[in-house]
């Protein structure tokens, strides 16, 4: 049987939810259709998702259309919690993003389908809420090509626009004004159809019109829209007999090489880990132990027909949840990594908060609270500020705050206190610096040699590390002690923040081999370790990043205003004084839409004050876009104990992690 892996995408609100459950009772799975304001569907199967009607973490369920096995990941909406999106992205066969008929093309819209497009993903669009006073459909399609993409094909029409007996009707051969539309939008990526159809317009058949707009559709180029309603059920079986239509199904190879990526990792009731992995090829069964796991596989459940059952093995094209490894984290490989798949990053958090346990007793239990929902949430990231004693997390929004801090007592028993949220800022290097220190030489007190030079990369582009010496000049070991360390010291750059954006190369290397005095054992005080690289390479580096120098960078967010017109004079000077930067406004009767860009430290102050400006009626999206330099004073950031740029306290802070 053939597989298709679907995520269902969204703006919060647009009802992707409402759509699963419509999808789920059409195909037979739940006998009932769930409600999210009443807390009854399917996938929102965590408390503070049902109190709060929204999706928190992502979810799988399962149904059968014809021969196609449909895995159904429904995702998260709402834009603080677009690290679970991301997480999803890479195992996904296909998707549909479901836009309200009533508020059209949103901020989240937006940031999702550039991903969809980047990845290649085949795309449906499934405009939803027909049913709903003010619901539009031509104003719609055309925010849709001008915002998203212009590669789409309306599938059909609306009845009933706007009230509760909605219904879709689909063009057929006999709408000559849809044929004309699909011949033009299919030639633009069909060479051969566009000679054809140049040269006789009446001679091109709709039945080929129709194989090359499922051929298109399923290679990601041309995106089919569906139109309806989840709550009245209106357009619905169109969109499913047009997932399997225009969705890439496979069967996949299980018979190839085990290769599989994990994308959701859960605790179950006993505090065991649970791994979501989707098989690209091959299968694994229990007891496997699937490199580069040290562990066995203890239980399989693999989702069939609705939630996962229990099952011997889990092969090519399913999704299946694994028991017994230990040590697995989201994003790992299992097995050889899958052939042609690209990952989309998602903009990293851009707010942190200092987390406090409401009794002091509860420290190391908030601490290890913390650490498990970091774990299931690699882009939630905790640090521990040893200086004044903190945890602080970074997140995407208040919202995201909100519901850990929920989750912190409801889940864990532990109540926590949150700090207001301050901005997270990232260094650059200006310039290139290097630095080396050699073995035995004053003043390095480390068995090793290490060089280092670090130069600017192009924006976006992370961290890279790189030898400009040979590999095998000494153990393989050390090397990889000095990458890690590179890493992990460029967490805090001289400002305190995470430096990015640059490549480090090791112009240096050496080390004293496995040695002791005759007929003695191993001398550490004679021989390199790995831990004489780690000691020494945050020393070097540090050295090279004050020499290139680094530039603080702040992150700005792409923001839309949508306000009354007579409003527009009062706001103006307020974004002013928040140091946005407006572009020109655009009249749309008695409304007036402003894009433009804020920094993300000021998102908040707009979002309280504009309901004062305009009566309540002002409506703010803001989402991240890009870092521009800092200008005026440079924040810093509170640095740990251990700070390399201070020698002898970080030499200091080495001895006393030896001697314990």
């Amino acid at each position: 049987m053939r597989t298709l892996n679907l995520g269902i995408l969204a703006h919060v609100d647009a009802g992707k939810t409402s759509l699963t459950e419509r999808l789920l009772h059409s195909a037979g799975v739940i006998a009932e259709i769930g409600s999210v304001d009443a807390g009854s569907t399917q996938t929102d199967s965590l408390a503070l998702e049902r109190q709060r009607g929204i999706t928190i973490k992502s979810a799988v369920v399962s149904f059968v259309v014809g021969d196609v096995t449909v895995n159904l990941i429904d995702t998260p909406g709402h834009p603080d919690f677009i690290a679970e999106v991301e997480r999803v992205l890479g195992v996904l066969d296909g998707t549909v993003l479901v836009i309200s008929a009533v508020e059209g093309v949103q901020a989240q819209t937006r940031v999702l389908m550039r991903a969809l497009r980047r990845l290649r993903i085949p795309t449906i669009i499934f405009v939803n809420k027909t049913d709903r006073a003010g619901a539009r459909t031509d104003e719609v399609l055309a925010g849709i090509a001008a915002r998203l993409t212009p590669s789409i094909v309306a599938t059909g029409s609306v009845t009933g626009l706007g009230t509760a007996g909605c219904a879709f009707r689909p063009y057929g051969p006999g709408d000559a004004a849809f044929t004309t539309r699909l011949a033009e939008a299919l030639a633009e990526h069909d060479e051969d159809l566009l000679a054809d159809y140049v040269r006789d317009e009446t001679g091109v058949s709709y039945r080929r019109l129709s194989r090359a707009l499922a051929a298109q559709a399923r290679r990601g180029v041309v995106h089919p829209v569906f139109f309806g309603s989840a709550i009245t059920g209106a357009g619905v079986a169109e969109l499913t007999a047009g997932l399997t239509r225009f969705l890439p199904a496979t069967c996949g190879d299980a018979a190839g090489p085990v290769s599989g990526t994990v994308f959701k990792v859960e605790r179950g009731p006993a505090g065991e880990k649970i791994a979501y992995v989707r098989m690209f090829s091959g299968a694994l069964h229990v007891r496997d132990r699937p490199p580069p796991q040290a562990d066995r596989i203890t239980a399989i459940s693999v989702f069939e027909r609705g939630p996962a059952a229990r099952r011997e093995q889990v092969r090519a094209g399913q999704i299946g949840k694994l028991w017994g490894l230990r040590d697995i984290q989201i994003g790992d490989t299992l097995g050889v990594p899958p052939a042609g798949r690209r990952r989309h990053r998602f903009a990293p958090p851009t707010l942190e908060t200092v987390v406090t346990p409401g009794r002091p007793a509860d420290k190391g239990a908030l601490h290890a609270a913390l650490t498990q929902l970091a774990e299931q949430d690699p882009l939630i990231g905790l640090r521990r500020d040893d200086v004044r004693g903190e945890l602080l997390l970074s997140l995407y929004g208040e919202v995201q705050k909100e519901v850990i801090q929920a989750t912190l007592a409801s889940e864990y028993g532990v109540a926590a206190g949150f700090s207001a949220s301050t901005t997270i800022c990232i260094e650059r290097p200006a310039g290139s610096g290097a630095a080396f220190e050699i073995i035995d030489t004053p003043p390095n007190p480390f068995l090793a040699t290490v060089g280092l030079r670090i130069d600017p990369a192009p924006v976006g582009s992370g961290v890279r590390f790189r030898l400009e010496v040979e590999l095998g000049s000494m153990p393989f070991a050390f090397f990889k002690a000095v990458e890690e360390t590179v890493a992990a010291a460029l967490q805090q750059g001289i400002h305190g923040w995470q430096v990015t954006d640059c490549v480090v190369s090791m112009t240096h290397s050496g080390y004293w081999p496995r040695q002791s005095h005759a007929h003695a054992h191993f001398d550490k005080s004679m021989s390199s370790t790995a831990g004489d690289f780690r000691n020494l390479t945050p020393l070097v580096l540090m050295d090279a990043l004050k020499k290139a120098g680094t530039r603080v960078y702040e992150p700005v967010h792409r923001f839309h205003l949508e306000i009354p017109a007579d409003a527009y004079g009062p706001v103006l000077p307020v974004l002013a004084r928040l140091r946005a930067v407006p572009g020109g406004p655009v009249m749309r009767g008695s409304l007036c839409l402003l894009d433009g860009e804020i920094p993300a430290a000021q998102v908040r102050a707009l979002e309280e004050q504009l309901p004062g400006l305009t009566r309540g009626e002002g409506v703010v999206e803001a989402v991240f876009g890009r870092y521009q330099p800092v200008r005026g004073e440079v924040p810093e950031r509170p640095r740990t104990d251990h700070n390399p740029l201070n020698r002898e306290e970080y030499l200091l802070h080495v001895s006393r992690r030896v001697l314990r």
